[in-house]
């Protein structure tokens, strides 16, 4: 397929683009910061642009099968909230101008399903992290939105803790209360489970918590 990339050169897109490649797929990822993106693969083909360039974000969608969307704000107690719901909102205008409808997004469990049923815990993480970092909730917030509301067919997997260990080949998906669903995840079997989107429907149309 061909698949457009944006959080390529964040700790989990560039899995994601390494999966994409290992399996054949041809990937154009719009970067910032190219030199973050190791990979060299005759089936990749990097954009250096900003994320506000709505043009070049309009040429990177135009012509492609599927879009993952590994954007995620830092963890940062100063981050000023916005430009990745922006992003969000130019990627999802540029699908329905091209006509691509498949978009595979990241997000985190602080954002609900309405298919959860959380215990009280989990209801207080948002409360938490809110706290903590609230321009970086309210940019998951924000791209969970658009992505939700985009009426695309739209998958949005939400992680709580991912971590840098060795893929462990033990996954689960599912919701909030009603599933077995934990809290770590190998960030590599996080990007696995977003490509694996791109051949699986279960989840079109919801926002599967995902762990170990």
């Amino acid at each position: 397929m061909d698949v457009t990339v944006f959080g390529g050169t964040g700790k989990i897109g560039r899995l994601v683009v390494e999966r994409l490649l290992d399996e054949g797929h041809q990937v154009t990822a719009l970067v910032r910061s190219p030199e973050k993106l190791t990979a060299e693969d005759p089936h990749l083909h990097v954009v250096v642009a900003e994320l506000d360039d709505a043009p070049a974000i309009r040429k990177v969608v135009d012509g492609a099968d599927a879009v993952i969307s590994a954007l995620g704000p830092a963890i940062d107690p100063f981050l000023r909230a916005g430009p990745l719901t922006e992003a969000t909102r130019t990627i999802v205008a540029a699908m329905h101008e091209s006509g691509v409808r498949r978009l595979i997004a990241l997000g985190t469990v602080s954002v609900p399903d309405p298919r959860d049923r959380p215990s009280l815990v989990e209801r207080l993480v948002p409360v938490g992290i809110g706290l903590l970092i609230p321009g970086a909730l309210e940019e998951v917030q924000g791209i969970s939105e658009v992505v939700t509301t985009s009426g695309l067919d739209w998958t949005l997997a939400r992680m709580t803790a991912p971590i840098d260990i060795p893929s462990n080949g033990t996954l689960r998906a599912g919701f909030l209360g009603r599933d077995d669903v934990g809290t770590p995840m190998a960030r590599t079997d996080v990007a696995a489970f977003l490509v694996d989107q791109l051949t699986d429907d279960r989840f079109v149309g919801a926002a599967p918590a995902i762990s170990n």
